[in-house]
């Protein structure tokens, strides 16, 4: 089983995340490509951090800032992976959420809206996804201490949307420390790791394969402004893979189904995992439903406050620290050719000890191809499965 380990001592920012994948061996070529679909070709150079030899990243990107509908159609536009993609704006709609719990409702981004946070959430997010790994570990992170001039003024640190993102994930760790080191963990960085992150406290033990070190801007005399990253093999065998979810439940019964549909969409633009309702039979003989929320650990008031506002429930259940089972999973693009038109259907993979054995069409990608050829969405559904099948076993074939 692969391990990916991030050892954030000295903090994380967006730059230093993409440059310790890349010196862990992520896919180079691909992330300059995608950085360089945004903002302009990346410089990447070899610096010194307190005798460390480290890979430093630089966007050449110019001061800008924008509003998340902005930043989300620049990063659609982008050469990333579908992946990829999503994965960079769950990581913006996270950065959101937590500027917006601070100061309320804002019309802009400030620093994390610049192009140079664009390229690196979407750099990020492709040397991510190109690394082969079972498992995702974070250590503690290192926020800093002392304080740290904004646009809004002057914070302690972390700053206050920094430690909302880490705490919603989780990962929020506070160095009590006499020396004022100032900001060591960005919102950009703090949001990528609490994407990474799938609520593993459980690091298997493993040999170290590969290591990569990620410089900052800056280059103190006593410590590596370093981000280490580091792959591990461990012999750990695992056909599944468990991490920490939250679930959610409440009872309603004067919901309308236009509503209640209403709410589960919200939901889940939100970022749960799942949401369900149950027709059940309450009290009284009243006629209700189940209401159900799987959510990442850390999630869970936001959800509570959307069924709260929408649904008018007085009452939610909590049940916190549920492992749930995971199996690997990997997502491929299945090429339908129908009437002389080639459509594009995504079709999710799971894995267990590196045999293929679910398959499942993207709904949007299967509604869109039958919308346009007529055929119904189940048949483009299957035909899509057939073809991945088909696909992967010829590459098993190929590589054995």
């Amino acid at each position: 089983m692969r391990i990916l380990l991030f050892d954030p001592f000295h903090g994380a920012a967006g730059d230093m995340i993409i440059a310790s994948l890349l010196d862990a061996g992520a896919d180079m070529q691909s992330v300059i490509d995608v950085m360089t679909s945004v903002v302009a070709r990346p410089d990447i150079t070899r610096v010194d951090r307190c005798g460390i030899k480290s890979l430093k990243i630089d966007t050449n990107a110019q001061k800008s800032h924008r509003n998340l509908n902005d930043v989300i159609e620049i990063v659609k536009k982008s050469t990333a992976s579908k992946e990829a993609v999503e994965m960079a704006i769950r990581v913006f709609e996270r950065i959101e959420r937590g500027e917006t719990k601070v100061h309320g409702a804002h019309t802009h981004f400030h620093e994390v809206g610049a192009d140079d946070a664009i390229a690196d959430v979407l750099g990020a997010c492709t040397a991510f996804l190109s690394l082969d790994f079972d498992l995702v570990h974070i250590k503690p992170v290192n926020v800093g201490a002392g304080f740290v001039i904004t646009q809004h003024g002057k914070y302690p640190v972390p700053a206050p949307a920094t430690q909302e993102i880490l705490q919603e994930s989780g990962l929020l760790t506070i160095y009590d420390s006499d020396i004022s080191t100032g900001e060591l963990c960005t919102p950009t960085g703090a949001a990528l790791l609490s994407e990474f992150y799938c609520g593993n406290k459980h690091l298997p033990s493993g040999k170290i394969i590969k290591t990569g070190y990620g410089a900052g801007t800056n280059n103190p005399k006593d410590t590596p402004n370093v981000l280490r990253t580091v792959i591990l093999e461990s012999d750990e065998k695992e056909d599944e893979l468990t991490d920490t979810v939250e679930i959610l439940e409440t009872n309603v019964d004067d919901v309308s189904g236009e509503i209640l549909s209403y709410t589960m969409q919200k939901v889940m633009a939100e970022g749960a995992r799942d949401i369900s309702s149950v027709p059940v039979i309450m009290k009284k003989g009243r006629i209700g439903y189940l209401i159900r929320i799987i959510c990442l650990k850390g999630e869970s008031q936001k959800f509570v406050r959307i069924l709260s506002e929408e649904l008018g429930t007085l009452g939610i259940r909590h049940f916190q620290a549920v492992h749930r089972s995971v199996l690997k999973r990997t997502f491929e693009d299945i090429k339908l050719d129908i009437n002389n038109s080639v459509h594009i259907i995504n079709v999710k993979t799971g894995w267990i000890e590196g045999r293929p054995v679910t398959f499942k069409a993207e709904f949007e990608d299967a509604r869109k191809c039958a919308e346009k050829t007529g055929l119904p969405i189940k048949q483009i559904a299957i035909m899509a499965e057939s073809a991945a099948i088909k696909q992967i076993t010829e590459d098993n074939i190929i590589e054995n």
